[in-house]
């Protein structure tokens, strides 16, 4: 009798982060801003996030995690089929960094790009990775998430300033025949109605760089916080819910919940709905703060080099960024 063999699915290979050295505190940010630790404490959860020098751009951290990814994989760069950087602050306006990342490595020929999905960015590119290794198009696939978030705050703008850092997050991701290992089930999705709520004004075609614009302050992030806070809470709720039920699990059977790291209520506001013990989800928003595309790649590399997730662990990821968009992934490690 043929032994049947399952379609392959995409499995995780291997883990690497990159995190600047100099750490900013909230009591740094009381000498610059009218805030308080306890302020930015009991509304965000952060206590300090990572800052980027000027002479490191998000190439750069994008090449220390994936070279630790690679090694993690035991593969080479030339083994990779696919590239892929989810960011919001390229290193250049063009090419993509997925290509200055490529010529980092020292290799050439397979496809390299960005996508840019706010802080939704990592999961959109493991989805990209998945659907690329199921259908048979490629076979090792890179995911980087990586940001310097602080080239576009304003750090006079209490209301943003306090919330964001830098760093990246990578992942590799090889084909597994396994039906029991690797993603599981995935949803992505968007609604751009919502983009006023979570933007840069400046920057592209509709308000280019100029003296003007840049007198204006349209080249840093604007936010309305309390609109987002809501939507955030319900889609990332909603979108985890789709894929639990598409995997036929339940929220109490999920080993490890590893959401976006943005702010420790939206955190504890979906665990609750979504019924996943506390002990079992992952937080270092308090650390790192909120550093959108690459959170969910860091967590997941502080998790593996620390022995949090071992084989046959149900991983469920959560993500939600500017756009608005929105995405969940289940993992079977």
């Amino acid at each position: 009798m043929t032994e049947r063999r399952h379609p392959p699915r995409a499995r995780i290979l291997g883990t690497g982060r990159c995190l600047p050295d100099t750490v900013v505190t909230n009591a740094d940010l009381e000498a610059r801003v009218d805030t308080s630790d306890e302020w930015i404490r009991t509304r965000t959860g952060i206590r300090e996030r990572r800052i980027a020098p000027p002479s490191i751009d998000t190439c750069d951290l994008c090449e220390e995690a994936a070279r630790q990814a690679l090694e993690a994989a035991d593969l080479r760069p030339d083994d990779l089929d696919l590239i892929l950087v989810g960011t919001v602050t390229p290193a250049l306006g063009f090419p993509a960094t997925a290509c200055l990342l490529q010529e980092r490595l020292g290799t050439r020929g397979q496809m390299a790009f960005d996508l840019s999905a706010g802080c939704t960015g990592f999961l959109y590119a493991l989805s990209v990775a998945d659907s690329f290794i199921r259908s048979g198009n490629a076979r090792y696939v890179l995911a980087v998430g990586a940001e310097t978030l602080s080239r576009i705050v304003d750090w006079d703008d209490r209301s943003t300033c306090v919330l964001f850092g830098d760093g990246a997050g990578a992942a590799v991701f090889g084909p597994t025949q396994d039906p029991e290992r690797g993603v599981l089930a995935t949803r992505m999705a968007a609604d751009g109605s919502y983009w006023p709520l979570l933007h840069m004004p400046g920057g592209g075609s509709r308000h280019p760089a100029s003296a003007e614009s840049l007198a204006q302050g349209l080249h840093y992030v604007k936010m309305q916080g309390n609109e987002v806070f809501k939507v955030a809470v319900r889609t990332l709720h909603q979108v985890a819910e789709e894929v639990l039920e598409a995997a036929g699990v339940s929220g109490d059977q999920v080993d490890w919940f590893v959401p976006h790291q943005a702010n420790r209520r939206i955190i504890d506001a979906v665990r609750l709905r979504l019924k996943v013990p506390a002990e079992r989800v992952y937080v270092n928003v308090h650390r790192y703060g909120n550093t959108s595309a690459a959170s969910v790649p860091i967590a997941l590399d502080e998790m593996v080099r620390g022995g949090k997730i071992r084989p046959g662990h149900r991983v469920l990821l959560d993500a939600f960024g500017a756009g608005f968009t929105f995405g969940a992934a289940l993992i079977r490690w």
